[in-house]
C-alpha cells in the first residue's frame, strides 16, 4: 500500500472529491471552505492509487472525562473512501495508522463515530451506549423558569461556540476536541442553520443551542447544546419552548443530566396522537460512537472505588496486533480496583482471571455496561464472584460525549 501524510497543496483536491463522492459535502462555497478549516487541523493521512489520494483517514487531539480525570483524546474524526478504493484495506491500514499516532502523541483513549457496527471492531473499538434522540412539539416542555431574549449564534461565532462546548458541564465521558477550527467546520457544514444563546455581562457566550432549520415549521434540529450548570440548561429548555409559536417540532438529543421525559406534557399521548405524521413526536434509542483504551495504565489510573479492593489477572486481546505487528495493548496483566487503581505486567498467583478483547475491557471501564452483562454478549469472560465484584466496584454513570465524531 502507498500510505502518506496529507499534503493539503496536493491532496485538497482530491480529498473534496472523495467527500462529494459519499455525500459528505456538496458544491456549497460554505462546504468546501468547511472542509478546509477541518484539514487544517489534526492530522490526516491518505491512501494512494494511481498516484491519486483515494482514502483519506483525520484525527484530532481533545480530551475525554473519566469521572474526574481528563485523559488525552484520540477522536478518528473521518474515514473516507472514495468509489474506486473500496474493498483494499486502505480505511483498515489509515485507521490503525492514526491509532499509532494518538498513542506516540500520548492519547489514553480513542473514539469515533460508525457508520454501522463492526468495521471498527477489528480494530479493538467497542460500542457506546445507547443515546436517546426525541423528536418533541416544544410547547410541550414545562419548564418553570423566566424567559429572557436570547442572542443570535452564527457560524461567524464559532471561537465562541467553541469555548462554551469547551468550558460545559462536564460529566462522566464528556468529550472536547481542542482546535476551534474543527467547531468551524461543523458550523460551516449545517444547511440553514439556526442559533441562539446567552452572553454574560462580559460579553462571553456562556449557554446555547444550534443546529439545522427545516422549513417554516421545522423540524429544528439541535446538532450542539452547551451550558455550565443546571439552571442554565433549564433556560435552554425554557427558550426552546418559545420556538412553539412557529415551530411544530424539534430533535434534540437527551441531555445526560436528565430524563427528557420529566419536562414533556402527556409524552405517550403525544407519540401516539401523531404517529405516521410530518411532525411525528417520537424517541429512539441508537448507540452510534465506539470507544478504545490506548494507554491502559493511564486510563485504569482515572477511576478510584472507595470500597474493598478488588484486584484480578487481565489477559487481554488487542486486534490491532493482528494489523500492525507489535501494536496495541494487548497481553497479561495485573488490575486491582481501588484508591488508586494500578496496573502491572504479568499476573499473580492466586488471583482470578478475567479474559478480555481490548474492545470489551474499554467498555467494561468506561461503564458502557457492566461486566456481568458484557460476559453474556461480548468477548469478556470471568468467575461469576468475579463478575458481581466488578458490578459494584465498576458502576460508573453511562458516558455521553456530548460531542458528535
Amino acid at each position: 500500500m502507498d500510505l502518506r501524510p496529507y499534503r493539503p497543496e496536493t491532496d485538497f483536491d482530491a480529498v473534496l472529491r472523495i467527500w462529494r463522492e459519499v455525500g459528505w459535502v456538496e458544491k456549497a462555497d460554505e462546504h468546501t471552505q468547511g472542509l478546509e478549516a477541518f484539514m487544517s487541523v489534526g492530522s490526516a493521512s491518505v491512501a494512494l492509487l494511481d498516484g491519486d489520494a483515494e482514502c483519506m483517514v483525520h484525527w484530532t487531539p481533545g480530551s475525554i472525562r473519566h469521572t474526574g480525570t481528563d485523559l488525552p483524546f484520540c477522536g478518528v474524526t473521518a474515514v473516507t473512501t472514495s468509489r474506486i478504493a473500496r474493498k483494499l484495506g486502505f480505511a483498515t491500514a489509515l485507521t490503525a495508522r492514526a491509532l499509532v499516532e494518538g498513542i506516540e502523541a500520548g492519547c489514553a483513549v480513542a473514539g469515533l463515530g460508525m457508520f454501522d457496527q463492526g468495521f471498527y471492531d477489528r480494530l479493538g473499538f467497542g460500542t457506546g451506549p445507547y443515546e436517546h434522540r426525541l423528536a418533541l412539539d416544544p410547547g410541550s416542555l414545562q419548564v418553570d423558569v423566566p424567559y429572557r431574549t436570547p442572542v443570535r449564534v452564527t457560524p461567524d461565532d464559532w471561537r465562541d461556540v467553541h469555548a462554551a462546548l469547551t468550558g460545559r458541564m462536564r460529566p462522566h465521558g464528556s468529550l472536547v476536541l481542542r482546535p476551534p477550527e474543527i467547531v468551524k467546520a461543523e458550523l460551516l457544514w449545517i444547511d440553514s442553520p439556526f442559533g441562539l444563546g446567552y452572553r454574560d455581562g462580559s460579553g462571553e457566550l456562556t449557554h446555547f443551542v444550534m443546529g439545522p432549520a427545516k422549513g417554516e415549521n421545522g423540524p429544528y434540529t439541535i446538532w450542539h447544546i452547551a451550558y455550565r450548570d443546571p439552571g442554565q440548561l433549564l433556560e435552554l429548555l425554557r427558550l426552546i419552548r418559545e420556538l412553539a409559536d412557529q415551530v411544530v417540532s424539534v430533535v434534540i438529543m437527551e441531555p445526560p443530566e436528565i430524563q427528557l421525559q420529566d419536562v414533556i406534557r402527556q409524552p405517550i399521548r403525544g407519540r401516539i396522537s401523531t404517529r405516521q405524521a410530518k411532525h411525528e413526536v417520537s424517541q429512539r434509542a441508537t448507540a452510534f460512537w465506539q470507544l478504545r483504551i490506548l494507554d491502559l495504565d493511564a486510563t485504569v489510573a482515572a477511576h478510584a472505588w472507595p470500597g474493598p479492593a478488588v484486584a484480578f489477572n487481565l489477559s487481554l486481546e488487542d486486534p490491532l496486533a493482528g494489523i500492525l505487528a507489535g501494536a496495541g495493548i494487548g497481553g497479561d496483566y495485573t488490575v486491582t480496583v481501588g484508591t488508586p487503581s494500578s496496573v502491572e505486567r504479568g499476573h499473580r498467583t492466586g488471583l482470578p482471571l478475567l479474559q478480555a478483547t481490548v474492545n470489551a475491557f474499554s467498555r467494561l471501564w468506561f461503564g458502557v455496561r457492566p461486566a456481568s452483562g458484557l460476559a453474556i454478549t461480548d468477548r469478556l469472560q470471568a468467575p461469576r464472584e468475579l463478575l458481581a465484584e466488578l458490578d459494584v466496584a465498576l458502576r460508573l454513570p453511562q458516558p455521553r460525549l456530548g460531542w458528535f465524531i
